[in-house]
């Protein structure tokens, strides 16, 4: 059988595309798309993406990230949020927290803030004795009891 070569090309779910702010590029403003967004040049504002956000080695951010997935190998000043998971590689640069369930820090990458890691619906509460201020407590009631005189 002999194809028609004017067939239209097969349609590409709008998740499977990525938009690539390119190196010499700058985007002053927020940024909100379907998909994933590759940053390989720079955006001053906050990055949205509903699959991923990848920053690369020139990559800046100046602005808070929020999406599933984020890896992260060039410069983020602002909060990165991956419902999913964070990847910080060896040549990251962050000034910001992380939120994530899962974080990965390759050795090298530089943090200036906090990690939050938790489960997205999760309300579960940590009794008192397993906070830092709580430790002592904790720590005294893990010691073995001391016997009467004369047992063992």
């Amino acid at each position: 059988m002999i194809r028609d070569s004017r067939q239209a090309p097969p349609v590409r779910e709008v998740s499977d595309v990525v938009s690539v702010i390119a190196p010499g590029m700058t985007v002053l403003g927020d940024i909100q798309c379907e998909g994933t967004v590759r940053v390989e040049g720079k955006v001053e504002g906050s990055v949205k993406a509903s699959k991923s956000v990848v920053v690369g080695k020139k990559g800046q951010v100046v602005g808070d990230i929020e999406t599933q997935d984020v890896v992260v190998a060039g410069s983020v000043q602002g909060t990165v949020m991956g419902a999913s998971r964070v990847e910080l590689q060896e040549t990251c640069r962050i000034e910001g927290d992380i939120r994530s369930r899962r974080i990965k820090l390759d050795e090298g990458g530089q943090i200036d803030g906090r990690f939050h890691m938790s489960k997205a619906d999760s309300a579960e509460k940590v009794p008192a004795a397993a906070t830092a201020s709580g430790t002592k407590g904790l720590g005294r009631s893990l010691q073995p009891k001391k016997h009467a005189a004369g047992r063992s």
